[in-house]
């Protein structure tokens, strides 16, 4: 794995990696990682990610910095303005404590 290390006050702060590998991680995180017993959000509710968030009592940097994207991006997809990719809902969904519904 090719990992770049940001230091700040001689501690590592930030841990780099290319893309792919984050993908790869998140995939294998996804897969094999115990599931806690987490609330489900039926697709009938159309709650907004703000709202979620809100309601968790979450600050927009936290969940920004838990989903791997930045604060600003964060409050575009929050606003409308932007789409989360599935990447993005996926780590949304995981960082908000949320279930998606199958329907089976």
């Amino acid at each position: 794995m090719n990992v770049q290390v940001i230091m700040r006050d001689g501690e590592a702060e930030y841990a780099v990696v290319p893309w792919a590998e984050y993908q790869a991680l998140l995939a294998a995180a996804g897969a094999n990682a115990a599931r806690p017993s987490i609330p489900a959000v039926e697709s009938s509710v159309q709650a907004s990610w703000r709202e979620l968030r809100e309601a968790r009592g979450l600050a927009l940097e936290v969940v920004a910095r838990e989903v791997g994207i930045s604060p600003s991006y964060l409050g575009l997809i929050e606003s409308g303005e932007r789409e989360a990719s599935e990447a993005i809902e996926h780590g949304l969904r995981r960082a908000l404590g949320v279930k998606l519904e199958t329907g089976s």
